[in-house]
């Protein structure tokens, strides 16, 4: 158990029945009345936010949630398979629970597995990839004062917005939380 006053950002909780993540809490002490925690909440399964006030003292039970490197096998359909490295067992999640999150991961890479009582909730992808460019237009020379981009595909079939100087066939670092060029390999 975890009581409100001792909130801090990224710690799971469980409450009224969902698990929530802490995004923001702020301690609020008015000049009249009692002191309480003002949160932003995250629930981790839908993706839901939620705004909630708790008493310092009030308690609720910490979520235990389980993050296993993984690697990615192959798409079949719209089932996603992933291997244990370790004991080479293999599980299969929907496309509903990976999302977005294996835009930018090429089959055979690691990720982590995050789960909460054995149920997949979230796949992370690396937080930095690097992969090669399939398609994209060539770039004019002059047209750089501004600092433009254009569209590029990636191997795994997702779009970057990428410098005019990044030509097909080029290797470039992208942020994949954010989804943005970084540099070129």
């Amino acid at each position: 158990m975890i009581s409100a006053g001792d909130f801090r950002n990224g710690i799971t909780i469980e409450y009224e029945g969902n698990i929530y993540q802490i995004i923001e809490f702020q301690h609020v002490k008015p000049g009249k009345g009692a002191a309480f925690v003002r949160t932003k909440l995250k629930n981790i399964i839908n993706g839901g936010v939620v705004e909630k006030t708790f008493r310092p003292t009030e308690k609720c039970p910490q979520a235990r949630i389980d993050r296993k490197d993984m690697q990615y096998l192959y798409e079949d359909g719209d089932l996603y398979y992933f291997m244990d490295t370790e004991n080479y067992e293999q599980i299969g999640l929907n496309a509903d629970s990976v999302g977005d999150a294996l835009k930018f991961v090429k089959e055979n890479e690691m990720v982590k597995v995050c789960s909460h009582n054995g149920n997949v909730f979230a796949i992370e992808p690396p937080l930095f990839v690097e992969l090669k460019i399939t398609d994209t237009e060539p770039g004019f020379k002059g047209d750089t004062a501004t600092g433009a981009t254009k569209p590029a595909t990636v191997e795994t079939g997702a779009v970057v917005a990428v410098p005019l100087f990044v030509n097909t066939d080029d290797i470039i670092k992208i942020d994949t939380r954010t989804g943005e060029y970084l540099s070129r390999v």
